[in-house]
């Protein structure tokens, strides 16, 4: 219902890892700043009719300027995602760029809750993050990160409906279903995303799968 109701109301107003560490020397962020007469890009209102017939709920995010090469452009916040026959919810995401939101709706349903009835009998119920935007450089540089832009997922772990709980960080190198759980899933974010950094790319990442649009077909 919130996804029509958002799709009305766009109707009615119109007539893309840095680590978890942020870098130190990232200037302040000042108030964020709001485009005036905000609407839906043509490209946001293509994406968004995308997430509403793939059955997802959410909601636009006007776009915002944080400064120091910081936003959130063309994004929405995401409250469910639909799968086969049940819904995914989804714990501690931000505002997310919706190309990156589209994606990651297609990749619950066909990557990572198919992989869980497989190998564990059970569909996914929720997908925890450790966030979406952050206004931080890539660790060790001076580039932006693409969570910079809401362009980019830490994904932690994945509860299953009969109360399972994977992490990345305890499954990666647990029990045989879990090992093979998470690399299944890994293989299938490569597929889809543009840059997917896990346990065996950094320290860094042991304990979540980085997932964003760019990067040129990077998997580790």
């Amino acid at each position: 219902m919130r996804t029509r109701l958002a799709l009305l109301a766009m109707t009615a107003t119109l007539a893309g890892c840095g680590n978890l560490i942020p870098d130190s020397r990232a200037p302040a962020r000042p108030a964020p700043s709001v485009t005036g007469n905000w609407a839906p890009s043509s490209n946001e209102r293509m994406c968004l009719a995308s997430l509403g017939r793939d059955g997802t709920d959410f909601n636009p995010v006007p776009d915002k300027y944080y400064g120091a090469g910081c936003s959130t452009l063309d994004s929405v916040t995401l409250a469910s995602l639909q799968g086969d026959d049940r819904r995914f919810t989804l714990a501690n995401l931000g505002p997310v760029a919706c190309p990156l939101a589209d994606t990651l709706a297609g990749w619950a349903r066909y990557g990572i809750d198919r992989a869980a009835r497989i190998e564990f009998g059970s569909p996914l119920a929720r997908i925890e993050t450790f966030g979406s935007y952050s206004c931080r450089n890539v660790a060790g540089s001076s580039r932006r990160s693409a969570h910079a832009r809401a362009e980019a997922i830490d994904v932690s772990a994945f509860v299953l409906a009969d109360g399972r709980r994977i992490t990345v960080a305890g499954g990666w190198n647990g029990t045989e279903k879990e090992r093979e759980f998470l690399r299944v899933v890994h293989a299938s974010a490569c597929k889809r995303f543009g840059t997917v950094l896990g346990p065996g790319y950094n320290a860094a990442h042991h304990d979540h799968f980085h997932v964003e649009l760019g990067g040129g077909g990077y998997c580790r």
